[in-house]
């Protein structure tokens, strides 16, 4: 009876530079969306403009993270449509809470 040796080999893939490069473009992409948002926070006047351009990004950061991180570019178009919808009637909803908040303080008592 021989006994076998296990020996494990480790087998080193070189690197994928396409990927590679996605994903620094993509951190390019949402570094540069960030640091519009943080010169917007310090450079524009509190408002109801500064808010959504503040929720736009926001959504179209959460998108590409979406579509990049979460591989649903890759995924059939109903199931990328299933989650951007909703968000979009999301946002619909925080902007007419914000109307209708700001409204209140209009009416007389």
């Amino acid at each position: 009876m021989q006994i076998q040796e296990n020996k494990s080999t480790l087998n080193v893939l070189p690197r994928d530079t396409e990927k590679i490069k996605k994903i620094w473009k993509t951190a390019g992409i949402l570094l540069a969306i960030t640091v519009v948002e943080f010169i917007m926070a310090f450079t524009m006047d509190r408002g109801i403009l500064l808010y959504f351009l503040f929720m736009a990004l926001t959504v179209w950061k959460a998108k590409y993270i979406m579509m990049e991180f979460m591989h649903l570019g890759e995924e059939a178009k109903p199931l990328f449509y299933s989650i951007i919808v909703p968000l979009i009637f999301l946002v619909w909803l925080v902007i007419a809470l914000m109307k209708e908040g700001s409204d209140i303080f209009m009416l007389r008592w």
